[in-house]
């Protein structure tokens, strides 16, 4: 099968892959805009507790995550390294989800360990399925354009579950419990898990890995490891995905607690979130369309000094312009919308890099970094907003004093503007432009040939 068979893949099997995501993004979204207000609002533990937590069980993912992707490299099933954990890991996500959203019957000590195991339970689920899913995308095709078509389809479908999760969990919550949030919240997992699941199995059905390394000998864990540290590209990609997602996590998680304790309008926190899910998902179907227009580290560079610009603006608004309000925040999902399906396709690109450099593919590994520098991100950012509003006084369910309120705010608006105006610097020393791309993946393509040759001729 030549190279130019290996990278055909149809509009069905992109449909079929982005339902990976919409199913992950039954959880990530929910973590993103829910989990913090759930633990301080429902589950009665402190913001400065929450944020400790967040960034104490990201520790246990330093090993999880690459673990993880050097498992599935070295996965061989008749169905493929990265399609089979779709299937397996269909019930531990879904059962983690319920027991984190479950509120036990302890005194406060034995609530924060329950807090602790089940977080840690969900995010080791989490990562024994999206690894090898956002592996799945450097095996499907090998054309970086088609990867970042295919990257676009994906994170289409995320943002799409991500609308979904962020207008109907509230509704969810109250259909489910009424006045019982927490029956609420476990019930509402238990849907979610059960979608999620059917949505995994159709990604499994629906996509085939086409794109086989370069044939070598097993390589151990550490030389992985290490090859990755010698990957210029991957440690800056690394470092500049974890400050991005920063910016999106203080944005997203934060916002629930800007309507419910600043604007005050606590009934209007599912529409926000809706309007700003939907315009990132506009901007990441159109990510085909701006990279026709200039390569990825170029439009990368352009869009998140638009989300630095339009974040500090958003600070000067006040509490009744609702239609500013609304209007920033969808400028900056349209904005943000673009960076997944980049980053990710430029993940891929640095997995050909390596590859090329050093004869050896890690595609999981990779991405399991991808993966962690997510969550880091993620992590950091839930700690600085515990540690913030407890600094400021933060008192869950009441009236907020004016020092919680500013905090709320500079949360959502002049903070992530300063961390994506640090992404903007980073971008600069990305040194792989669209047309290096292209000549690594043409002279990999030769050494599979010579490969081949050799190979057929010993036959």
């Amino acid at each position: 099968m030549n190279s130019q068979q290996n990278n055909k893949f149809s509009i069905k099997e992109s449909a079929g892959y982005a339902c990976g995501d919409v199913a992950s993004n039954f959880y990530w979204r929910v973590f993103d805009v829910f989990l913090f207000i759930f633990y301080t609002d429902v589950f009665g533990l402190s913001a400065a507790a929450v944020g400790t937590m967040m960034l104490v069980t990201r520790l246990i993912d330093a090993f999880s995550d690459p673990l993880m992707g050097a498992v599935a490299d070295r996965t061989k099933t008749r169905w493929g390294k990265f399609r089979p954990y779709l299937l397996w890991g269909i019930i531990p996500i879904a059962a983690a989800g319920v027991l984190t959203f479950t509120v036990p019957d302890l005194d406060d000590s034995g609530k924060l360990i329950w807090a602790y195991c089940t977080y840690i339970f969900m995010m080791l689920a989490y990562t024994f399925i999206n690894v090898p899913y956002g592996a799945l995308l450097g095996v499907i095709t090998g054309d970086s354009q088609q990867r970042t078509l295919l990257t676009s389809f994906r994170f289409i479908g995320a943002f799409s579950g991500g609308s979904l999760v962020a207008y109907l969990t509230p509704e969810l919550v109250s259909f489910y419990g009424g006045n019982d949030q927490v029956l609420g919240w476990q019930l509402t997992m238990l849907t979610y898990g059960i979608v999620a699941g059917v949505l995994f199995f159709i990604s499994f059905i629906s996509t085939t890995e086409r794109i086989q390394p370069v044939a070598t000998k097993s390589t151990p864990v550490l030389q992985d490891i290490k090859d990755l540290f010698n990957n210029k590209p991957w440690l800056i990609l690394f470092s500049l995905a974890l400050i991005i997602m920063m910016t999106i996590t203080l944005r997203g998680s934060s916002g629930t607690f800007y309507f419910k304790y600043f604007v005050e309008r606590e009934d209007l926190i599912g529409s926000f979130s809706l309007a700003y899910m939907l315009s990132l998902a506009v901007g990441a179907a159109s990510t085909p369309l701006l990279t026709k227009l200039c390569d990825k580290k170029t439009l990368l560079f352009i869009l998140m000094i638009a989300v630095t610009v339009l974040s500090t603006l958003f600070y000067f608004v006040s509490k009744d312009q609702l239609w500013l309000i609304f209007t920033l925040q969808i400028g900056i999902g349209f904005c943000l919308g673009p960076k997944s399906p980049l980053v990710f396709s430029m993940y891929a690109d640095t997995a050909d890099f390596s590859e090329w450099k050093t004869g050896r593919r890690a595609t999981a590994m990779i991405f399991s970094a991808a993966a962690f520098a997510q969550k880091l991100g993620g992590a950091l950012a839930g700690a600085m907003m515990g540690w913030l509003l407890a600094s400021l006084g933060y008192v869950a369910n009441q009236v907020q004093s004016l020092e919680s309120q500013h905090g709320i705010v500079l949360l959502m608006t002049l903070l992530p503007a300063m961390f994506a105006l640090i992404s903007v610097f980073v971008i600069r020393f990305y040194p792989l432009s669209d047309r290096n791309v292209v000549d690594i993946q043409d002279k990999l393509n030769m050494q599979k040939h010579t490969i081949a040759k050799e190979l057929a001729k010993n036959v």
